[in-house]
């Protein structure tokens, strides 16, 4: 590929045949340059200093590739005065033996790779890994460290090899670790880390800095890094807190602090957009097995046995859906908060009554095995919610609506067999906002499920109730409920071997790129690749699970269940509809 440039200045360089741009929709407009913060590594220099589209030619004139560049900031945007100095890698014994030491300038991730003949080869990101010349002294380095937002398996993890390659691969001493989330800036709690002091992390769960939700104020932050005289920031958090980078980050460039704003996407729920996955993924799905393969046992020791297992999973159903299509154990639905030998999700539409319903997915199922596991994603059955908690709206300090955990009362109820009012119902409101923090595994034999509901009612309180009313009083058969749900043990355990691997791999990019002076930018895998995006690109959506892709196609195959797809026109269809525009509509909004 002959990679000379286009712009206005037509005489300096060849004519394109075919377009190479870069995203004009990214934020970093002023990075147009593509090519300028590396060392050229052909004849002619391979940037522009002008805003204009990046072009290149390819060898057949007959191509248009539509190749597009979503580029991430760089320091030398807003100050373009600051000097590069040698890479100290070149030096490094760890690295003298690798054929080829520094990313080329050129080098770039697809964020597309299966692509037709004729198609446009779509958006592209930067590699990530070390550049030739970085832009700051390792003796001026003054860095630090926080983690936000809720628990996950490998953030002791990405906090040590942030620290370890700082200092073992740059020489950078001066590092602090900010205590308690974005409060801890202006709260001042820090602490100095070494590798010494992080040594041994990594085998513990939760966070060695402490956490905390909320407490984002973007002045108060960034006049604190002022202060302290801190020039790279590395920010571990989820959507929310990616969110708050990219302030942190706006207002850097505002007032023109050589400061590089990195970020480490974190969320167990794997919902973090573009990149492959999110650290701490592959553990919880791991130890979420360990509590389906518990709930199998249980019911296969009893009559009738119906097990409940509820995971993670507030918007996307990936742990839900992995967990089970690894144990196969369960067949998936994917529902509100309901398990039997069924998978139940966010992003799926359901029904319980009539022919093709959950009900009698159900009944077949006890008839046939005598037993079913159910296990769902805490967000499952939102549309119900909606319909019928208009009046309750709370949400946690990153603005995040607060999911009632009814699957407690739902056991309690199965087992006094009493029929729940809407004024009991409001104090049991109250009763599980207060208990939702606790960890329940509860065992209720020869339970009786109470009356139908007409009207929908949200989560568990919904379909157990009328999975109550179906078995007992339609069909009089008697069931033996198990409720598990292992949130907080899967949240609290270290990460495993894969995620280990991967957490070194993340704080090591992102050390690599802070050093190189970029900014602004998050890091993660695009098709086994690891690549620097701009963290606005991972904020505006979340992912979740296509219902039209392979992957739930595979897990309705391997679990051999129905889709729960074909609702009646009365009312199905038009749940279905509204969930979809539910999900399809989400945005971020908090921090």
């Amino acid at each position: 590929m002959d990679l000379s440039i286009s712009s206005p200045f037509r005489g300096a360089f060849p004519a394109p045949t075919s377009t190479f741009i870069l995203n004009p929709k990214s934020r970093c407009s002023h990075s147009l340059n593509f090519f300028k913060h590396q060392n050229s590594y052909s004849k002619n220099p391979l940037f522009s200093r002008q805003k204009i589209p990046i072009r290149a030619q390819v060898s057949d004139p007959a191509v248009d590739e539509g190749f597009v560049i979503d580029d991430v900031p760089h320091l030398t945007d807003f100050l373009p005065d600051l000097p590069s100095y040698p890479n100290p890698l070149q030096n490094s014994q760890a690295y003298a033996i690798v054929k080829q030491t520094f990313v080329r300038p050129e080098d770039v991730v697809a964020q597309k790779i299966v692509v037709q003949k004729d198609s446009s080869r779509g958006v592209h990101f930067r590699r990530a890994g070390p550049r030739e010349k970085v832009y700051f002294k390792s003796e001026e380095v003054r860095a630090c460290i926080v983690t936000c937002g809720g628990l996950c398996p490998g953030i002791n993890t990405v906090i040590r090899e942030i620290v370890c390659g700082l200092n073992y691969m740059y020489g950078v001493d001066d590092i602090l670790g900010i205590q308690g989330g974005y409060r801890g800036f202006y709260s001042k709690n820090t602490s100095t880390l070494t590798p010494k002091v992080v040594n041994d992390i990594h085998k513990r769960g939760g966070t060695f800095l402490l956490t905390s939700r909320g407490g984002h104020d973007t002045q108060k932050i960034v006049d604190n890094i002022q202060d302290r005289g801190i020039n790279q920031v590395y920010i571990i958090g989820g959507d929310g807190t990616q969110r708050g980078a990219s302030r942190i980050y706006e207002e850097v460039e505002k007032r023109g602090l050589k400061v590089a704003v990195a970020g480490i996407p974190k969320t167990i729920d794997n919902d973090i957009a573009v990149i492959d996955k999110s650290f701490g993924f592959d553990t919880a799905v791991e130890e979420a097995q360990r509590a389906i393969n518990a709930a199998h046992v249980e019911v296969e020791s009893v009559e009738n046995g119906i097990g409940i297992v509820k995971l993670m999973g507030r918007y996307s159903g990936f742990i839900a859906m992995f967990a089970t299509l690894a144990s196969r154990d369960v067949v998936s639905i994917i529902i509100f908060d309901m398990q039997q030998d069924c998978c139940l999700i966010p992003e799926s539409p359901f029904y319980l009554e009539g022919k093709g319903g959950l009900f009698e997915f159900i009944e077949e199922r006890l008839k046939e095995n005598g037993h079913i596991v159910i296990v769902v994603a805490e967000g499952a059955g939102q549309e119900y919610l909606a319909q019928s908690m208009q009046g309750i709206d709370e949400k946690d300090a990153s603005g995040n609506r607060l999911l009632l955990d009814v699957g407690l009362w739902l056991t309690q109820n199965i087992k006094v067999g009493c029929i729940i009012s809407l004024i009991s119902f409001r104090f049991l409101i109250q009763y599980i906002m207060v208990s939702q923090s606790q960890q329940y595994l509860k065992e209720e034999t020869k339970a009786f499920i109470s009356p139908s509901l007409k009207q929908p009612f949200p989560r568990r309180f919904f379909i157990e109730t009328s999975i109550e009313d179906h078995f007992t009083k339609e069909r009089k058969m008697a069931i033996n409920m198990k409720y598990i749900d292992p949130t907080y043990m899967i949240r609290a355990i270290p990460s495993n071997a894969s995620d280990n691997i991967y957490c070194t791999l993340l704080a090591q990019s992102a050390v690599h790129g802070a050093m190189a002076g970029y900014t602004g930018f998050t890091v993660g895998p695009v098709n086994s690749r690891h690549a620097y995006i701009p963290i606005s690109h991972v904020t505006e959506t979340q992912n979740t699970v296509k219902l039209t892709d392979r992957m739930w196609a595979r897990l309705l195959a391997s679990t051999n269940q129905p889709s729960f797809l074909n609702c009646d026109e009365s009312t199905g269809g038009k749940v279905c509809k509204d969930t979809i525009d539910l999900i399809n509509n989400m945005k971020i909004t908090s921090i």
